[in-house]
């Protein structure tokens, strides 16, 4: 079927989408002509990671586009859509915020993550919240915007500061708002030295009118512009934003770094190191493609190195420099791209020798087999209440977040850390049996001989045998020793590679647990009266205590009172003959 659909192919630029035996959609990518790129899937000689992608490739279909262009784009939201396997998924990537100054009658300063054009003026994007957060506070302190997002009855701190005209008792005319916008997009623009200027003059005044608080403020506010700007390198004369982008790749891996510059200032780098599974060239024009159309305001030029392909100039206000500064830029980032990368390639050699120094330490000290996957077992409890398990699993090494599990301990007769762990492994592997999913090589109970013991108990009854070892803890809650399937304990060097993988085992297993055992403790912590009452949940619940203070008053309260709370007619009357019938009970 393969083979004849390649041949019915078009010569045209399009989209090919590839599924695996499930229907499930695991690539997607774009081709200037589809017959030549698809077809090279299943030809020729591939790198080991091409191969694995194509092993899996079970189906294919394409979306054919006028241009290639066109097909971009396309790409760009079938990712978006459907997050396939081996595409590149910036999964950290993230919506920036921005500045902006809204279009209201009295307009304030907000940092934001959604974009509406029709809402305000927009600057951005910032490279990380805690730099538009340090402009809109210095705005708001030099510029007298309306802070209050509902006005008040009355003036408030803000207006008797002077950083506020005072909307909310007296009328302010449309010229001033229109000139306080004009000065706060100078400063957005770069134009701080017009505005340090202003504040000098400002404080001057008030000095002389002998009004030192008002002149101290303004100081300081000179200050905090002068640092801001001394501690911003600038790259470029000409108080432009510019994003520059270089990269750099092994033959499995890419790195991307971004230089963010604002106002001519670079502000902030962010690096991105991911699989790829076509040219180095086509994934960096993939890359590209996606981080800005995720990002709906774009930077005035977007700096790249040269290209072969130039269809992103047809999307974004790319420029491809030849020689200056600009270039010089283009270069620092593609060095820093190739250090980064070549850092990490290092870190993680270094890492996986360690992995393997620990699996194989592991193995020799519990003599077992194999143990390339791992699972942990934490109970946590308080007094005996709320109890509950979690279990972590380590595959090669590596913790596998998608199978940790969170359990709740049903009630047991006796209360205790081994009657859990018995219940829990029972449960974890009879459904495992039950669904015919593989098994670990090996189980890690917290505790000694009596928590190993309970887990064999389980694991026999389930007529299973899986090795199961412990590792208790010292007084001081860290990792002490590791007990072998027969409760005998085995030193291990605590400075060896084995014992830091247990000890990071045995953390992230508590961690795991106790953070869900503190979230059942809270959750019936907030249990009240109210909960077992029809029509009535978390909003409403809410809703009633902010309008009568007390659980009190809310049963002393008549239908009137219960509606001009916001309840409508049905959900008052459940209230209302609720707390009726249970006082007539204790009449």
């Amino acid at each position: 079927m393969l083979r004849q659909k390649l041949n019915l192919l078009p010569e045209k630029p399009g989209v090919y989408l590839m599924k695996n035996t499930s229907g499930h959609i695991i690539y997607v990518g774009k081709a200037r002509i589809l017959k030549n790129r698809v077809r090279s899937y299943f030809s020729g000689s591939h790198d080991i990671k091409t191969q694995k992608l194509v092993s899996l490739i079970n189906d294919f279909e394409t979306i054919v586009t006028k241009s290639e262009v066109e097909a971009l784009v396309l790409e760009c939201n079938l990712i978006k859509r459907h997050k396939p396997r081996f595409n590149i998924l910036l999964r950290d990537d993230k919506s920036y915020p921005y500045l902006t100054i809204t279009n209201e009658n009295h307009p304030r300063i907000l940092v934001t993550r959604q974009i509406n054009k029709k809402n305000g003026k927009y600057f951005g994007p910032y490279p990380n919240a805690a730099s538009a957060k340090e402009a809109a506070t210095l705005l708001n302190r030099i510029f007298p915007f309306r802070k209050c997002r509902h006005l008040p009855s009355r003036p408030c701190l803000y207006y008797h500061l002077g950083q506020c005209l005072g909307p909310c008792f007296k009328d302010i005319p449309e010229e001033i708002y229109k000139k306080i916008h004009k000065r706060a997009i100078s400063f957005l623009r770069g134009n701080q030295i017009g505005i340090i200027k202003l504040l000098d003059k400002k404080m001057k005044e008030a000095s002389q009118a002998l009004q030192f608080e008002r002149a101290r403020e303004y100081r300081d506010l000179i200050h905090d512009l002068r640092c801001l700007g001394e501690r911003q390198n600038i790259s470029l004369t000409d108080f432009k934003d510019r994003d520059v982008l270089g990269y750099a790749f092994t033959s499995d891996q890419m790195c991307i770094q971004v230089f963010h510059i604002r106002q001519g200032k670079l502000l902030a780098r962010n690096n991105f190191t991911f699989p790829y599974y076509e040219e180095q060239e086509e994934a960096f024009v993939s890359f590209v493609a996606q981080y800005y159309s995720a990002n709906p305001i774009w930077p005035e030029e977007i700096l790249l190195p040269a290209l072969e392909n130039t269809i992103l100039g047809n999307l974004f206000p790319i420029i491809i420099p030849q020689r200056g500064r600009k270039l010089e830029l283009v270069q620092m980032c593609m060095s820093n791209a190739q250090t980064s990368l070549d850092e990490q390639v290092a870190l993680e050699s270094y890492q996986q020798d360690k992995i393997e120094q620990a699996l194989q330490g592991l193995q020799d000290n519990l003599k077992i087999p194999q143990c390339d996957v791992i699972e942990a077992f934490d109970i946590s409890n308080t007094a005996g209440t709320h109890i509950v398990a979690g279990m972590v699993q380590f595959v090669a090494g590596k913790p596998q977040r998608s199978a940790y599990r969170k359990y709740k301990i049903n009630i047991i007769e006796n209360s205790n850390d081994t009657a859990a762990i018995n219940q829990v492994i029972k449960r974890r592997y009879k459904r495992l049996l039950r669904e015919q999913f593989p098994l670990p090589h090996l189980i890690l109970v917290d505790g000694g001989k009596g928590q190993i013991s309970a887990a064999k108990e389980a694991l026999q009854n389930l007529g299973l045998y899986i090795p199961v070892a412990g590792i208790a803890k010292d007084n001081r809650h860290r990792t002490a020793q590791l007990f072998n399937e027969s409760g005998n304990s085995i030193m291990i060097n605590p400075k060896s590679p084995t014992f830091h993988f247990l000890e990071r085992i045995q953390d992230e297993v508590h961690r795991f647990s106790i953070t869900f055992h503190r979230q059942q403790r809270a959750k019936s912590m907030t249990f009240s009266a109210l909960d077992h009452i029809a029509g009535i949940g978390p909003k409403r619940r809410q809703q009633l205590f902010l309008h009568f203070r007390s659980l009190e008053n809310i049963i002393s309260a008549d239908l009137e009172e219960l509606q001009n709370a916001g309840l409508p007619l049905n959900a008052a009357l459940a209230v209302y003959n609720h707390f009726k019938a249970k006082k007539d009970k204790k009449a």
